[in-house]
């Protein structure tokens, strides 16, 4: 949903996106905060969805409920940079003679991108989770940074990347939930993909997103779990069943919790989607229409009515050069004309 646009500067570009995320995540981290308690199994999630809020609110406090919410936005970025840069370099190698790749190479390069992005940001998911299920009343860890030296510091580094090869399960089920939605979306709409308004696109976006993170979503459970798991932490970080790894993990929770726990927390993230998706979306276009304003390319920061005369091919350098330009022309013309005159 969120395109690249030439007429944006590289620095626009990423004020833009940097804007959106920090504005969706930090809107939609009451919800997040709930969905991985419910995935590491404490008591504030016993109740069931509703009374997680009342319990976590009256055991913490509202402040409880953006409790890793700095580390999950700082996330985003690096996640997203390597994403895309490794996801177009695959994509690169796969391709024949004429740039066409085949699908199943495109959902292979997807999952393999998902895999090096979570792999150059993992510590940062380990300390959102540490973050999120202390009491921040009587925290064990203050701080982003603070938190991932500690988790070193007392339990090596492997601790950071605890549950990592989940990450790699997961990445492939998320890739085809993700691909076999927009296929079957783009038959429902009948019409193609290029034709689809920005209502279609957020449709779609939000309804894949929701199949693939449901489909991958026990990997994420268990992973969380891992993440969550220290004997520095009371109640070894309150997880809801003992484990030894990552298989024994996946067998003690059907065991004591039934096969059904390794979708605890869907609801919440579920719910998530839209919220998080639509600002996404909304803050991104806002922030971009103030940047083609400022550009020249549009008459207003409140719409995208285009600029009488003005080439909307032409990349901000290029339309700067013009404007220069035609600015120096007529400045020259004047002169000359004054100079007749005298």
């Amino acid at each position: 949903m969120v395109k690249k646009d030439n007429r944006l500067t590289s620095s626009q570009s990423f004020a833009c996106v940097a804007f959106a995320g920090f504005l969706s995540k930090s809107a939609t981290s009451p919800l997040e905060v709930v969905k991985i308690k419910s995935q590491v199994g404490t008591f504030h999630s016993k109740g069931g969805f509703l009374q997680s809020f009342v319990r976590i609110y009256q055991n913490e406090g509202l402040r409880a409920f953006w409790k890793g919410n700095f580390a999950s936005c700082l996330r985003l970025f690096p996640y997203t940079a390597v994403h895309l840069s490794t996801y177009r370099n695959i994509v690169h190698l796969h391709m024949d003679e004429l740039g066409f790749i085949s699908q199943w190479r495109a959902i292979f390069a997807g999952g393999l991108a998902g895999v090096a992005a979570a792999l150059a940001t993992y510590p940062l998911e380990v300390a959102e989770t540490r973050l999120v299920i202390q009491n921040c009343r009587e925290p064990t860890y203050v701080g982003v940074f603070r938190t991932i030296s500690k988790i070193y510091g007392s339990e090596g580094l492997l601790a950071l990347y605890r549950g990592f090869s989940l990450t790699v399960l997961g990445a492939f089920p998320f890739s085809v939930g993700c691909y076999a939605a927009y296929i079957n979306l783009d038959k429902l709409w009948q019409e193609p993909a290029f034709r689809f308004t920005p209502l279609q696109n957020f449709i779609n976006g939000c309804l894949a997103a929701g199949v693939a993170q449901t489909l991958s979503y026990p990997f994420e459970t268990v992973k969380r779990k891992m993440q969550a798991q220290s004997a520095r932490l009371p109640h070894c970080g309150g997880v809801d069943v003992h484990f030894s790894g990552m298989a024994d993990c996946f067998v003690q929770v059907v065991k004591n919790k039934g096969i059904l726990s390794l979708w605890n927390g869907l609801t919440a993230n579920t719910i998530k989607i839209v919220p998080y998706f639509g600002l996404l979306f909304t803050c991104f276009e806002m922030c971009k229409q103030v940047c083609l304003y400022r550009n020249g390319y549009i008459v207003s920061p409140l719409s995208y009515e285009l600029t009488p005369g003005v080439d909307q091919s032409l990349r901000p350098y290029e339309l700067e050069e013009v404007k220069r330009y035609l600015k120096n022309r007529d400045f020259g013309s004047e002169e000359s004309s004054l100079g007749n005159r005298w």
